[in-house]
């Protein structure tokens, strides 16, 4: 078993930044990849971003330039630094850890970016 928790969601006017948190705790020698996802009301989960476990990363083309994903092997910690953020950006976003046979899922932090 892998539990996810975020943090660091908020309200933000356009253009400003926020970065989201995410601790892993349990099973974390499993996990092959982290990574964001985020839902908007009315819309299916999409991927954000991914970091593997050699730091390989990977971006949807609308955040690329604008968004970072890393991570704190020493404190099993992925984070997502949003810079320039647009309204487009709105939804709630959900922290994922991938392993071999299941993904795990945090419970979701929302992030509402006002025009």
């Amino acid at each position: 078993q892998v539990q996810l928790v975020e943090s660091g969601g908020g309200l933000v006017q356009a253009g400003g930044s926020l970065r989201l948190s995410c601790a892993a705790s349990g099973s974390i020698f499993s996990v092959n990849a982290l990574g964001w996802y985020r839902q908007a009301p009315g819309k299916v989960r999409d991927l954000v971003a991914t970091i593997t476990k050699g730091g390989s990363t990977n971006y949807v083309d609308s955040v690329k330039g604008r968004f970072t994903i890393s991570r704190d092997n020493a404190r099993n910690t992925v984070y997502l630094q949003m810079n320039s953020l647009k309204p487009e950006d709105t939804a709630v976003y959900y922290c994922n850890a991938a392993t071999s046979w299941r993904d795990y899922w945090g419970q979701g932090t929302q992030v509402t970016v006002s025009s």
